[in-house]
Formats: C-alpha cells, sequence, structure tokens
C-alpha cells in the first residue's frame, strides 16, 4: 500500500520502504520519477522474485537519473536498507566478498531507494551457489540489422536447443536483442554449462556462418547476429526479467511466448504499463520444464557438433 505523498519533502512509503526524493526525474524523455519507479517494482514484486528472488545481484544503479552518471554494484555499501540482504561468496582469487540478492518487496523498492534502475541476475540461486538453474543465450544483432533477423535466430535456437532435449523460453530485453533462457536441472557445476553453452553456440555460428557468430570482434559481428554465451560463467549477469531498462525510453525486459516473439517488431517495445497489465497472466518462463545437463545432453551435443 502507498501513502499519500509528502509534497515538501520528496518522501513517501512504498512497499513499506520510505522512499526520498520521489519527484526526481529518473527518465527525462519519458517523464518517469523515481517515485513512479519504485511504485513499478513494488507492484511487480511478487513477479519478478520467483525470477530474481534469492540471487546474487549486479544493480545499475543511476542516483540522479540516466542523464547522469550510471555504476554497477555487487556489493552492498553504506546506507543500504537492510531488507537489500547479502550472501558471502568466495572469489577467483580465494577470496570472499558480500554480494547483494533480495527476497521481499522491501528488498526490491531498497534497492531502487538507492538509485537502482536495472537488476541483473546470476544463474544460480544462493542456496546452491556452485549449480546453476538457468542457461542464458544473449543474442545481439549488428547495428542496422532488422529484428526479423533476431527473432529468427532465437527461433532456430530454441528448435536446436529441443532437438538436444533442452527446452527454452524467450525475453527481449529492452534493448536491441533476445535471451534465449534455458532452465536447469541442477545436477552439474558452472563448468559443465559453460562448456555446453561454448560448444552448443560456436556450433550453430559454424552452421549458419553468414548470420551468426560467436566472437566477439566487430569485424565477425558485422552483418550477423552475435550469440554471447559468455553470461554463463561464474559470477556472470544477465538482466533480470521485468527490469527496467536504463534508456531513454524505459523499457522493460519482458519475457514472452515464442509465438507472440514473431508479431514483434523490436525488443524495446514493452513498458511499465504493459509489464503490470501481464500480471494476470501465468509467466511465459514457467513454461518450458527444466532439464540437466548430463551426460545423455552432452552426448547429443557432441552428435549435433559432428552433423
Amino acid at each position: 500500500m502507498t501513502d499519500e505523498p509528502d509534497r515538501e519533502s520528496g518522501k513517501r512509503e512504498i512497499a513499506g520502504v520510505a522512499v526520498s526524493s520521489t519527484g526526481r526525474r529518473v527518465f527525462p524523455r519519458a517523464e518517469l520519477s523515481k517515485g513512479e519507479v519504485a511504485e513499478y517494482y513494488a507492484a511487480m514484486a511478487d513477479r519478478m522474485l520467483e525470477h530474481a528472488g534469492h540471487r546474487p545481484l549486479s544493480l545499475l544503479r543511476c542516483p540522479d537519473g540516466i542523464s547522469e552518471d550510471c555504476f554497477f554494484q555487487k556489493h552492498a555499501g553504506q546506507g543500504f536498507p537492510d531488507a537489500v540482504k547479502t550472501i558471502p561468496i568466495e572469489e577467483k582469487k580465494g577470496s570472499t566478498r558480500d554480494y547483494m540478492y533480495v527476497a521481499s518487496a522491501e528488498g526490491i523498492v531498497g534497492a531502487v531507494q538507492m538509485g537502482t534502475l536495472e537488476f541483473h541476475i546470476w544463474g544460480a540461486s544462493r542456496d546452491r551457489i556452485e549449480r546453476p538453474d538457468r542457461m542464458v543465450f544473449d543474442l545481439d544483432p549488428d547495428e542496422g540489422l532488422d529484428f526479423d533477423k533476431v527473432i529468427a535466430a532465437a527461433r532456430q535456437m530454441h528448435d536446436a536447443l529441443g532437438e538436444l532435449g533442452l527446452d527454452s523460453a524467450a525475453l527481449v530485453t529492452g534493448g536491441k536483442g533476445v535471451h534465449v533462457v534455458v532452465p536447469l536441472r541442477r545436477i552439474v557445476g558452472w563448468d559443465r554449462v559453460k562448456r555446453f553453452a561454448r560448444d552448443f553456440a560456436k556450433t550453430f555460428a559454424r552452421r549458419y556462418p553468414d548470420r551468426y557468430t560467436a566472437k566477439m570482434s566487430k569485424s565477425e559481428r558485422e552483418g550477423r547476429v552475435f550469440i554471447d554465451w559468455l553470461r554463463n560463467e561464474r559470477g556472470a549477469t544477465a538482466i533480470a526479467p521485468y527490469s527496467l531498462r536504463a534508456r531513454p525510453g524505459a523499457a522493460v525486459a519482458l519475457p514472452v511466448g515464442w509465438n507472440e516473439l514473431e508479431t514483434l517488431d523490436c525488443a524495446n517495445g514493452f513498458h511499465m504499463e504493459d509489464a503490470q497489465d501481464r500480471l494476470s497472466r501465468a509467466c511465459p518462463l514457467g513454461r518450458p520444464k527444466a532439464h540437466g545437463i548430463g551426460k545423455q545432453v552432452m552426448k547429443a551435443l557432441d552428435d549435433w557438433s559432428k552433423d
């Protein structure tokens, strides 16, 4: 429940959080205030927590709005509310740092109070941090490439993953591309998931060299869709479903069904009201069944890569 605003201070309570500077325009072109962003995330909290709750986060903070400095933060700093929780995670060099996660509407809105506009998530939950439960392929088109080429890539990838025994869903990123999201049973670690993602992406690109590339270099990406498989490394993140994007149009990263995807003409056409209108429907990310990347799937990938 949202209280009436204190018009002198610009403060009000949203989802149990005292949000300050609610009238500050954080999206100038879209004419959206910090208070409106907090209200959006409060309304979407239950749906977001299904996909972003209890996962290590990287937050894109824009305390003065997208026209000013924005920065990523994954470790809680001074001033963060208690509802933004932390979990100790060992890093590559052996040191341990506290990473942020949220488990409630208060946590999500508390992050917004600290200037957060975007939420990015790990591919594993905090209860089994070494066992990923999602794999993501980010399909990023070269400048000027029509969106129907990205749609075709996503659909082709969905079908190819299906041949290997894996289900997938689609998410338009709110930017230029599409994420193909694969839910996983938690039976293997990061190395296996990364290996599968790498080998699958490279084989996929090798089969259709005029359409796709799995290499990051700009020269390789010219006229093609880049298949970014590196979001499946330990510590890597991907945009959270239903997160806003800190870009002028204030688009939302939105899960869509495969049939709906084929009707779209861009990846940034959904906004806050569109996401809220979908709360009465089941989330498309809940449709595919989670499978494990076990020996049978790896053998299928090996056979497929030799065809």
